[in-house]
């Protein structure tokens, strides 16, 4: 629009003229003030034969993620699996100066206090994992991280103690060499309580382990995982052998302590207790060249040096020096046949004894092997060499006499005899 200014005539006020369109048709003299309302902006399709387009619905907010916490940031705890919330476990942070770990630790290392308090310290999440399923009933469990005990069987953690420490504090009191993160602390296993892998049941055979002071804890633990794979139905420990439950056999063992039932601490007259009737029990000979000469009918001098560790105890016999000289070593002690260990000895329910290393099977052992009518299991090696590692021999008795067993257990399935269900 434009605005003209008229010539001023006398006497009269100058006039604005607004050149433009003019609304409402005709010539008016004046300007009327200009009505604005708002403007509406219209979609394509819309108009005064359009349809309206429907509103569109509004987008459902998205979760926001967790930012990971930046350097030098301690991460918030982890929150709790809901099957963690049904069950009602929760866990602790031990604080700066919690010296439990520390504690509970170097008591269970102790022999005596595991013996008096009848607990036991348990290293890894598959050892824990297998205490767990057979029945172990666990009391404390520290762990570094969250996720190790989730990999646990959830059922079996109500009402234990769980406490989340550093993973420093672990590694500061671990055995092992690269620590796994979680120790737990349990109650002594009882073997009639514990419920052992079915597996392992239903391939059970009735052949038994009896260990005659083994000192070794690494041996003791690979003849308890031998005796798992052979079958075995339980093992003996006698007065004199390592303590079945120190950390170092536990991990010699892996998990072979939860597979297959271990009595421990038991005096010989006891022995026969835990055995069928009717087993013959059997010990391993670690005198090669001795039995070679018992079988030969030969003497020999290593013989005299390999049976003259049971002089000791004699001390309930009266007989002179002169008497003990001039007898034979071999003369007093229980005669045992002697026959190579790939000799049929599987006839009946069996037992096998393993001595140590160091002090070998002990008299006791002799003489509940004569009683029964067992024998001497020769396992024959190259002249020059004394004796087999104990757990070696324990291997090569236990899986020929698994051999032995199927064997028999093939032939009564064939004839339709009892021995036919032997696993």
């Amino acid at each position: 629009m434009a605005a003209l200014a008229l010539p001023r005539a006398a006497g009269l006020p100058t006039l604005l003229l607004v050149v433009g369109p003019v609304w409402g048709g005709g010539a008016r003299r004046g300007v009327r003030a200009l009505r604005r309302t708002p403007v509406k902006v219209l979609s394509p399709g819309q108009g005064p034969g359009g349809t309206a387009a429907k509103p569109k619905p509004k987008p459902e907010p998205q979760p926001q993620r967790r930012e990971s916490p930046g350097p030098g940031r301690t991460p918030k705890p982890e929150p709790l699996a809901r099957s963690w919330e049904e069950l009602g476990l929760r866990y602790e942070r031990a604080l700066p100066g919690d010296r439990r770990l520390s504690k509970v630790v170097t008591v269970v290392k102790s022999r005596t206090f595991r013996d008096k308090q009848g607990k036991i310290l348990l290293e890894g999440r598959r050892l824990i994992a297998d205490a767990l399923r057979a029945g172990a009933v666990p009391q404390t469990i520290f762990f570094s991280r969250l996720e190790y005990v989730k990999e646990l069987p959830e059922d079996k953690l109500k009402g234990v103690s769980l406490i989340k420490v550093k993973f420093d504090d672990i590694k500061e009191w671990s055995d092992l060499v690269t620590p796994q993160g979680i120790i737990g602390i349990f109650a002594k296993p009882d073997h009639v309580k514990m419920k052992y892998p079915e597996t392992q049941l239903r391939h059970s055979l009735p052949l038994s382990l009896i260990c005659d002071n083994l000192r070794d804890p690494g041996n003791l633990g690979t003849i308890l995982r031998s005796a798992a794979g052979a079958g075995c139905c339980k093992v003996l420990l006698t007065k004199g052998c390592v303590d079945a439950w120190e950390p170092k056999v536990l991990r010699a063992g892996m998990g072979a302590h939860f597979q297959v039932p271990i009595i421990s601490n038991l005096e010989w007259e006891a022995v026969p207790n835990y055995l069928p009737s009717d087993t013959r029990v059997h010990v391993a000979d670690n005198c090669g060249l001795h039995s070679q000469a018992q079988k030969s009918g030969e003497a020999s001098d290593q013989g005299w040096v390999c049976d003259r560790r049971f002089q000791k105890q004699r001390k309930y016999e009266e007989v002179t020096d002169l008497q003990e000289e001039a007898e034979p070593a071999g003369h007093w002690l229980p005669e045992l046949e002697v026959q190579g260990y790939d000799t049929a000895w599987t006839d009946a329910p069996a037992a096998v004894v393993i001595g140590g290393e160091t002090h070998g099977i002990s008299l006791e052992s002799l003489q509940l092997a004569e009683s029964t009518g067992g024998k001497r299991l020769l396992i024959p090696v190259v002249p020059g060499v004394d004796s087999l590692n104990s757990a070696m021999a324990a291997s090569i008795l236990l899986f020929e006499g698994r051999r032995q067993l199927r064997l028999l257990q093939e032939e009564g399935a064939e004839a339709g005899g009892p021995r036919a269900g032997l696993g």
